[in-house]
């Protein structure tokens, strides 16, 4: 897969988990400056019925390579946005120091969805996560649990 292919899977995923909740998914979209003051263009850009944004950087690395010198810069060119945002990221080529800190980024998401899946399972619930608590969507973390009864 490519990172083109990731980005645009990572695009669908989201759209049709949460498009019947209002939420427009675009690609590519120019949204101000990098941190090196290049224009910056955002792999996917979220926008809910509300007007509340959410950008995701994708990243996807199945072999060993320069990525792992990309993703330090990808982070914190991502906390400069002028809003909230993520990076998505899956593939077997990072190294795991790179991994370790993907992990440990609050804004740094796993995910890998299936063509066919819908229901936000292992492959894409931290960044399902990320996006709920965004969008203030509870009910996606809460899944079918009753709430606690007052004793």
């Amino acid at each position: 897969m490519t990172g083109l292919q990731y980005a645009n899977l990572v695009a669908s995923y989201l759209s049709r988990r949460y498009g019947s909740r209002g939420l427009k998914v675009y690609r590519e979209v120019r949204i101000g400056k990098s941190i090196i003051g290049k224009d910056r263009c955002v792999d996917v850009f979220c926008v809910s019925d509300s007007g509340k944004a959410f950008a995701v950087e994708c990243k996807f690395q199945d072999s060993q390579g320069t990525t792992d010198e990309k993703i330090p810069y990808a982070l914190e060119d991502l906390r400069a946005l002028p809003m909230t945002g993520c990076i998505a990221y899956a593939g077997q080529g990072f190294s795991d120091g790179i991994l370790h800190m993907l992990r440990a980024a609050p804004d740094a998401a796993y995910c890998l969805p299936t063509p066919d899946l819908l229901d936000g399972a292992g492959e894409t619930r931290e960044l399902d996560q990320i996006v709920a608590a965004h969008f203030g969507w509870w009910d996606v973390l809460i899944g079918n649990r009753p709430p606690v009864s007052p004793v």
